[in-house]
């Protein structure tokens, strides 16, 4: 699994969890929610890389520092 995929099903499943949607996740960290869209659907839109500085602001929405958003078993399939 390439980082983007993996980055993506985390913050698929960080959105699942805390039942939010797109939009609104993408207006509390002030990202462009075009932005989100991307990053969660990669295959669809050919996106390769993610400032680790988005990251971040998506992280601190969901009330986590970057050690933990990183500290999950989907990064453990990245091969890339």
């Amino acid at each position: 699994m390439k980082l983007i995929e993996a980055i993506g099903i985390r913050l698929d499943n960080l959105i699942n969890e805390n039942k939010i949607t797109i939009y609104e996740l993408a207006k509390r960290a002030g990202v462009p929610r075009s932005t989100v869209w991307k990053i969660i659907h990669p295959d669809l839109t050919r996106v390769k890389t993610v400032k680790i500085d988005t990251i971040y602001q998506l992280a601190d929405t969901f009330g986590i520092k970057l050690k933990e958003f990183f500290d999950n078993p989907i990064f453990d399939e990245v091969n890339d």
